[in-house]
């Protein structure tokens, strides 16, 4: 059958959908990741903890991990490097330079760097109560009775430079390898923490659970509107293009 001619002679583009058509949504598999991704989180978290707080079988055996690892024959001077990484006064600074030279390059653009700032700042205020509240002890020889899970040094860690990398990735050419070498910073450092005996790997892990929670967040907050709100976009595009076409 011959496709039907419009009043202009010209046949009109087979898949330009109606205004009335539903299109499909390029967001909605990445929210139903994210969706996954913080449930995944959230729950590994709430094993760890329970494991923590009542004394399980996970929690034996972080400890055996710990010692040996703290134990081993790792060199110091380098475990402390790893381990300086997540301190407020090297974590901070990097992360504010990425923020300005976001804000410099896209000088419109604001919500990005209040979000990265949030983020940041939402550590403190998830570390400290959790610590306050399950109080574990730490390996043998630190000073205190309690209060080391989860690791502060950790989730800052993850977050900042975690964040500096989320926001970059879109302006620099190597985005990709930027977020791998974030990964290698990110699991050096809770290296580092254990060898030096100042956290167990359960507090190191834990930590890890929280932060992916707050970057997904924040991938989430300043996500592009073509990737995570593309029905109008998407209806756009394919209009503009079938009219295109057509032209």
């Amino acid at each position: 059958m011959a496709p039907p001619v419009s009043r202009s002679g010209r046949t009109p583009p087979a898949n330009t959908p109606d205004r009335g058509t539903a299109v499909q949504v390029p967001g909605r598999p990445a929210l139903l990741l994210a969706t996954v991704l913080a449930t995944a989180l959230a729950a590994l978290f709430a094993l760890f903890t329970w494991q923590v707080v009542t004394d399980g079988p996970l929690r034996r055996f972080d400890e055996r991990v710990g010692n040996a690892v703290r134990t081993g024959g790792f060199p110091h001077g380098i475990a402390e490097f790893f381990a300086d990484l997540g301190n407020i006064a090297v974590a901070v600074p990097v992360l504010a330079a990425a923020l300005v030279w976001i804000t410099l390059k896209t000088r419109p653009a604001w919500v990005p760097q209040l979000a990265a700032a949030l983020a940041l700042a939402a550590v403190p205020a998830l570390v400290a109560p959790l610590k306050a509240l399950i109080d574990r002890p730490g390996p043998p020889g630190m000073d205190g009775s309690g209060g080391f899970y989860p690791s502060g040094h950790a989730a800052t860690t993850i977050v900042a430079y975690g964040a500096a990398a989320l926001l970059l990735r879109t302006h620099i050419r190597f985005g990709r390898q930027l977020i791998v070498v974030c990964a290698l910073v990110v699991a050096a450092n809770g290296f580092g923490l254990v060898r030096q005996g100042y956290h167990w790997p359960l507090d190191v892990l834990a930590s890890w659970c929280l932060g992916g929670l707050i970057l997904t967040a924040l991938a989430f907050a300043v996500r592009d509107g073509t990737e995570l709100d593309g029905t109008e976009q998407g209806g756009t595009d394919l209009q503009n293009g079938g009219s295109a076409r057509s032209a």
